[in-house]
């Protein structure tokens, strides 16, 4: 299959998932932020068995959504083991229900497959200022046994792990072809946790690319597929402009 655009870092399809990933191969991990089938806006429409199509092609998989669409697709990611949720807060509202509360956040459910000693995570950590906020001494390593995780040991090195409630604004630059664009930085830290240096991941649901651009800034390759040409075209502008991107900023 001819791709719509490609270089040295990202390869991008036009074509419709289900067909286009039979002539693909393995990929490192899978990042995509799926239709949540929510609207009535037509391309809205939730791809039912999308999830049974990545098990032939990625043991790790970071997946955006509501609640709701987990819940309503749960057999969906019967292939599947979720490791952890991480809540992305927007800081502003999406839903035009005037009867409930303000939603301000959507989830990304992590995702993989087999062993997970097997599975590459490496959770990001951030610089802190003063003493860190810990019941256990820091005089050096402190074995100690968390139920469920095992052994472990702890240091206090004046880093701590990026918390699981993460605040970034919405992806100004995507937003201009796709308002449901994710932002660059928080993909980012997704694509480090579960990949290498020098990996590929793989986004079935291109929308804006913004998968694309977080995979450039991490040193990350990137394959793109997106059955809407007018997003195709979108995205293979915002490439062409180089590894420079707005959207980092967040």
């Amino acid at each position: 299959m001819t791709p719509y655009f490609s270089d040295q870092d990202v390869t991008l399809y036009l074509g419709d998932a289900a067909e286009v990933l039979p002539t693909l191969g393995a990929f490192d991990a899978v990042v995509t932020d799926p239709p949540y089938g929510e609207t009535s806006l037509d391309w809205d429409v939730y791809p039912v068995g999308w999830p049974q199509l990545m098990t032939g092609h990625a043991s790790s998989m970071w997946c955006f959504g509501s609640m709701r669409m987990f819940l309503d697709h749960v057999d969906d990611f019967a292939g599947w083991r979720m490791s952890q949720d991480v809540i992305w807060n927007k800081g502003t509202g999406t839903s035009p229900a005037t009867d409930r509360f303000r939603r301000v956040h959507e989830h990304v459910l992590h995702f993989y497959r087999g062993a997970w000693r097997d599975t590459h995570h490496d959770t990001p950590r951030v610089q802190i200022m003063g003493r860190a906020r810990s019941g256990r001494s820091s005089s050096g390593p402190g074995p100690s046994t968390h139920a469920g995780y095992g052994p472990s040991a702890w240091v206090d090195n004046g880093t701590r792990l990026v918390e699981s409630v993460l605040y970034a604004p919405k992806d100004r630059t995507g937003a201009a072809s796709n308002p449901t664009a994710k932002p660059v930085g928080l993909l980012e830290l997704l694509i480090s946790y579960s990949t290498l240096p020098g990996a590929t991941v793989l986004d079935p649901f291109a929308g804006s690319g913004s998968t694309a651009v977080a995979a450039r800034h991490t040193g990350r390759r990137a394959v793109l597929i997106e059955k809407r040409e007018e997003q195709c075209e979108a995205v293979a502008r915002r490439l062409a402009q180089g590894v420079l991107d707005l959207a980092a900023d967040v």
